[in-house]
């Protein structure tokens, strides 16, 4: 059966239009970093990393992401055996272990966030830039009032994501099903 699109009854239904935008964006990003044999998810673990200004621990990078412990040591070991982070003692504190991008990692990083700006651009381009932009800094701003961030808190230009109010980031889920 053909999509005709929602039934009239849902067609203003918010949290139904925000549910099925969702999905599709997140199948369309799957396959898009299949290549790089990465979930989306695991992408945004690994911008988290690289976007750190010190090296985080498993715990620090769950608590930003807002994931529960358990489901981030299944994220990092499923990095770490593809290569992409490492685990290991800080060298700042030898008390502290930490989870760092390997030379792979960064490399796959960067190519994988391209294919993530790319997807993301499509996805968008129904839309005129004005109207592209409002959704974005419309969705940054019922991220922060749901979680209390201070958007003073966010930087201008996150080095993975560039300028914070033109990229924000998905409300990460707090299960294993779906992807950051």
């Amino acid at each position: 059966m053909k999509d005709e699109g929602p039934p009239d009854v849902l067609s203003r239904r918010l949290g139904y239009l925000l549910k099925h935008a969702y999905l599709a964006m997140a199948a369309e990003m799957e396959a898009a970093l299949a290549p790089f044999r990465l979930l989306p998810r695991e992408l945004g673990v690994m911008a988290v990393i690289a976007a750190s200004p010190e090296q985080p621990s498993q715990l620090e990078i769950a608590a930003r992401l807002e994931v529960d412990r358990t489901t981030m040591v299944g994220v990092i070991d499923s990095l770490e055996s593809k290569g992409y982070v490492e685990r290991h003692r800080s060298d700042r504190d030898r008390r502290r272990n930490v989870v760092t991008l390997t030379p792979a990692g960064r490399v796959c990083l960067t190519e994988a966030e391209e294919t993530r700006e790319r997807v993301e651009r499509d996805f968008v381009a129904p839309l005129d830039e004005a109207s592209a932009a409002a959704l974005t800094e419309s969705l940054l701003t019922l991220h922060l009032s749901r979680t209390g961030t201070d958007r003073a808190r966010l930087t201008a230009a996150d080095p993975c994501t560039g300028p914070a109010a033109d990229t924000p980031a998905p409300r990460p889920p707090r299960t294993t099903e779906h992807p950051v």
